[in-house]
């Protein structure tokens, strides 16, 4: 059984955001159209599913670093902002945004709260799990080598 460290991030992330997009307990809020990300950005994000794709990138962090803080998440979705002629200074990430996906994710199965942070659910694990084993076997058949070639 395949893992998330066995397979490329970005299949399980667009996966995973497919997944999301139907579940009924992930609903972007009504502010999402017109909300930036954080400070060190100057757009809103172009992709109009980007809550899903965001959703399943926590999921992939939590998997890998929990049990992990919003804080701590805020710092990794964070980027550097230039100012004026200066060197760049980081900025963290907005922290509703991270907090109301986190909200959601739980109210679906896939996290737990602990006392040092979220943490990976043994129902989530399993979800995520079966889907990293879907993905690395579309990848290792024979007619889908020549995608990394």
């Amino acid at each position: 059984m395949a893992k998330v460290y066995d397979i490329p991030s970005t299949d399980l992330i667009v996966k995973l955001a497919e997944r999301l997009k139907k579940d009924k307990k992930i609903e972007p809020p009504d502010w999402v159209a017109y909300v930036k990300t954080g400070s060190h950005v100057e757009k809103i994000p172009q992709n109009r599913d980007w809550w899903y794709i965001r959703c399943a990138s926590l999921v992939r962090k939590v998997y890998l670093h929990g049990p992990i803080g919003t804080s701590d998440l805020r710092s990794m979705y964070g980027g550097r902002k230039r100012i004026g002629y200066n060197l760049d200074h980081h900025r963290d990430a907005g922290g509703s945004i991270i907090r109301k996906a986190l909200q959601q994710l739980e109210s679906a199965g896939y996290l737990t709260k602990k006392k040092g942070g979220r943490l990976m659910s043994d129902e989530g694990m399993k979800k995520i799990d079966r889907l990293a084993t879907e993905i690395f076997k579309e990848i290792h058949t024979i007619p889908n080598l020549q995608r990394y070639a």
